[in-house]
């Protein structure tokens, strides 16, 4: 065989390796990157309780699945999805919760989030839903359960049970941020505070600055100040802030360099990140958010307050008009409005 015959082989074997794995990778991406399959699961919630008759330590003494009140799975829109995220932190908190929706028709996302103080109506001493997670855990119930139990109390404030959830904790998130090289953020004033019983520390001077994740996370964090130095904001101040970083952050992960860290991606999802959805479903909605203008498409708003019913307690009060107003112009996925009988709210 002559020399120039061997490299003519060596060339079509390399072509043909490249096309057998292009059709494989092809076979593998058509499987495994798909839209999710909404689960056909009934709305269930508990009798109503008003009374504060259950220790904060203690699993709810009745179920809070027995009693479904609507099928909404059979009257859904297409093409719509929703979805309970939360942020966990060290002491497993969820201390960042939102109820988001990707309507793939109109190839429009809605984000909301719900303050961490919202009063709930499930039947414990501390009716904030930011005890739900670490309610759910207990029993033996482990993540599946406190998610479970986040899906539903979120559920009493909007109407529907939301189809999946995603949970995040801290380090995630400074990962993601030192993946994607930063984010830009307005400080709007010097953020300084110091907590040793938390391990808190944060010195943010104020001004346009490109964070780290340390710093993106304590940014997000941020609510009381040093007396003197930095001043006190509300929970309100802190989502805007919260909803800032993540606008900045999915707009970083939507550039085209970002596809180049794929595998960091994926690795940091494989050990931080937890959700009922699989890695095919979760790149599907990722590729989606890619093909419609990424963070242009993306709407955030906070749900509705009435107020605060002051102390001892300090709840943060749903305002049931709003909720209502602005669940069925968002994130509702049925064909019909979400109405004062499919939630159950109290002051």
């Amino acid at each position: 065989m002559n020399k120039r015959k061997k490299i003519l082989i060596i060339i079509v074997s390399i072509f043909g390796a490249i096309i057998l794995v292009a059709v494989a990778a092809w076979i593998y991406l058509a499987v495994t990157i798909r839209p999710p399959e909404v689960p056909n699961i009934p709305i269930a919630r508990p009798p109503a309780s008003n009374a504060d008759n259950t220790d904060d330590n203690e699993t709810d003494s009745k179920n809070p699945y027995d009693a479904p009140i609507v099928q909404q799975y059979e009257e859904r829109r297409p093409d719509f999805f929703t979805f309970v995220i939360f942020g966990l932190t060290e002491g497993l908190n969820a201390n960042t919760i939102m109820v988001a929706a990707y309507d793939a028709a109109a190839q429009e996302a809605f984000l909301i989030s719900i303050p961490r103080d919202t009063r709930v109506d499930v039947p414990r001493n501390s009716q904030k839903i930011v005890s739900a997670y670490p309610i759910g855990r207990m029993g033996g119930q482990g993540h599946a359960g406190g998610a479970q139990r986040m899906r539903y109390e979120v559920s009493t404030l909007v109407g529907f049970l939301p189809d999946f959830y995603i949970s995040i904790n801290y380090e995630a998130f400074v990962q993601l941020v030192d993946a994607v090289g930063g984010v830009e953020i307005y400080v709007p004033f010097h953020m300084y505070y110091n907590d040793p019983y938390q391990d808190l520390h944060i010195d943010l001077p104020a001004g346009r600055r490109l964070l780290d994740g340390q710093e993106a996370l304590l940014f997000s964090r941020y609510r009381t100040g040093t007396a003197g130095v930095s001043p006190t904001i509300s929970d309100y101040q802190r989502i805007l802030h919260q909803q800032e970083v993540l606008s900045a952050l999915i707009d970083r992960l939507l550039t085209p360099a970002s596809i180049l860290r794929i595998p960091e991606f994926i690795s940091i999802f494989n050990e931080h990140f937890n959700s009922d959805l699989s890695g095919g479903e979760l790149l599907w909605f990722a590729n989606q958010a890619r093909q419609i203008g990424g963070i242009e498409t993306l709407n955030l708003y906070t749900l509705p307050m009435a107020g605060t019913s002051g102390p001892p307690r300090w709840y943060e009060l749903a305002d049931e008009a709003g909720i209502l107003e602005l669940v069925n112009r968002t994130v509702n996925p049925l064909i019909r409005d979400i109405t004062a009988e499919d939630v159950r709210i109290i002051n």
